[in-house]
């Protein structure tokens, strides 16, 4: 008996564990994989650009939030009188409190009004965020107790913000989308050394430099609240229908578990998140070391370093991001397992370039900033590469809580704990002297490209199970409870 357009449909669209396709297949990423197939959005085109660009602006705030401290570094220790074992603990706090809370909101991201959720959660921000900026010398448990909750409200958008533009967009469309959004992470976190260390600059306090993000934010925030909509989770995969049946937490935990693309190219994303939360955290005050220890300035604090690696940060975030998905695109149908395989070079390529920024600081300051540019720039080709890989390895219903265990695992295991780690060895070495200071965050600094090297093993094997994983999409194409739709 012929089935109708509407039964076929629901049919096609089912996520129950019971459906005949095996658990993990790429049923959400029909339309990534398949450009040319029709595509209806479950809003206006006009109002996906200008939701794209509330969701972009707010997070480019985040990233700028988050480095702000970095850049203003050297005056925090000096206000508190730290050592660098406890300046790396404010990112640590920081990153810890924004992992414990991502299952969370991931949980609430596949199951309530997801607007909601990131409008809570960038209020708390810009209210923990303005409130850090008012401690004085003797509240450093405070500062650290403010930038810890600081982190609900990127828990809150990081896990959601991705989702929603899954549901927005499609095919090439999708991947460019994505790859502007994960763009404003390099770029917030170069302007957020900028705006910090501008900031303290020119007001001579450095609390200045954490108020300009929540003034900035809360203009995000009333743009959020006026126009940003609430998109139907799979609205772009299925014709602006969307998928409204759910499973349960552990369900949904299994599934991710069982998905080897999803399992491995999230270990990726923990080398890489471990890699470049010590780079940004570090690497400012490394080179403003390494000008004390060539004779080339008094005392650490040249505000020129914070300036000058915030603008490299921001122009190879850019340039990667864009390469990375332009690689993508030009590679991702002649070659099924492109994407991981851009990332593992993307890790493997920085390696050298960490190497010799390390030991070459000692002697030149230009030829360092070079290779940090050179590695900078292989690095970001990994992000946007990175958000669209889960999109179209996890079904529409659990993609938020894909990102929010993602989220956990590599901030729990990566840049939570590097900054402090790699402050903890340098503490360890420094043996008092303003040259040995130098030599101390030298030598920690070294983890990095063994971590880098790990990375890109990660993304090697993520490419076995990519190809094997498209296969079972395109065989989906071919299944009769597919096919019956065109009927």
């Amino acid at each position: 008996m012929p089935q109708s357009h509407s039964e076929s449909h629901l049919r096609r669209w089912s996520l129950r564990s019971s459906c005949s396709l095996p658990y993990g297949s790429f049923a959400n990423s029909l339309a990534s994989l398949a450009p040319d197939a029709e595509e209806k959005p479950a809003i206006s085109p006009k109002r996906a650009y200008v939701t794209m660009f509330v969701l972009c602006y707010v997070n480019l705030l985040n990233y700028m939030e988050r480095y702000t401290i970095a850049g203003v570094l050297t005056d925090i220790q000096k206000f508190f009188d730290i050592k660098d074992s406890t300046a790396g603990l404010l990112q640590t706090v920081f990153i810890c409190s924004f992992l414990l809370l991502a299952p969370l909101f991931g949980y609430l991201g596949d199951r309530y009004n997801r607007k909601y959720i990131m409008i809570g959660g960038l209020s708390v921000w810009l209210l923990t965020a303005t409130a850090s900026s008012f401690v004085n010398e003797s509240q450093f448990w405070l500062l650290a107790l403010l930038r810890g909750l600081v982190g609900t409200g990127e828990a809150s958008y990081s896990t959601v913000a991705p989702t929603i533009i899954s549901d927005l967009f499609t095919g090439g469309k999708r991947s460019i989308m994505i790859c502007i959004f994960y763009i404003f992470i390099p770029v917030g976190s170069g302007l957020g050394y900028i705006t910090g260390r501008g900031f303290a600059s020119l007001t001579g306090d450095w609390h200045w430099a954490l108020r300009i993000t929540p003034i900035m934010g809360a203009v995000g925030l009333i743009l959020m609240i006026v126009l940003c909509p609430n998109p139907p989770r799979g609205a772009a995969e299925t014709h602006g229908e969307g998928v409204t049946e759910q499973s349960s937490y552990l369900e949904d935990v299994k599934y991710l578990l069982k998905n080897k693309s999803y399992v491995w190219s999230s270990l990726g994303v923990t080398a890489l998140a471990f890699l470049t939360g010590a780079l940004a955290f570090w690497l400012p005050n490394f080179l403003s070391r390494a000008r004390v220890y060539q004779k080339l300035s008094d005392k650490p604090g040249d505000s020129s370093d914070s300036y000058i690696f915030g603008a490299v940060t921001v122009a190879t975030g850019i340039l990667g991001g864009a390469l990375g998905t332009s690689l993508s695109r030009r590679f991702r149908d002649k070659v099924p397992n492109a994407d991981p395989l851009i990332c593992a070079v993307g890790m493997l390529g920085s390696v050298p370039c960490l190497f010799i920024t390390i030991f070459v600081a000692s002697a030149s300051i230009p030829a360092t900033y070079v290779f940090i540019f050179l590695g900078e720039l292989l690095l970001s080709l990994n992000w946007a590469v990175l958000a669209d890989i889960l999109l179209y390895v996890v079904v529409p219903t659990r993609r938020a809580t894909a990102e929010a265990l993602q989220i956990t695992v590599g901030h729990l295991l990566g840049d939570a704990g590097s900054p402090y780690l790699l402050g903890v060895i340098s503490d360890a070495i420094y043996p008092g002297s303003p040259d040995r200071n130098f030599d101390s965050l030298k030598y920690s600094l070294l983890l990095c490209p063994v971590v880098g090297i790990v990375g890109g093993v990660f993304f090697v094997v993520t490419a076995v199970y990519i190809a094997e994983d498209r296969k079972a999409v395109q065989q989906l194409l071919k299944q009769p409870t597919v096919s019956s739709v065109s009927e």
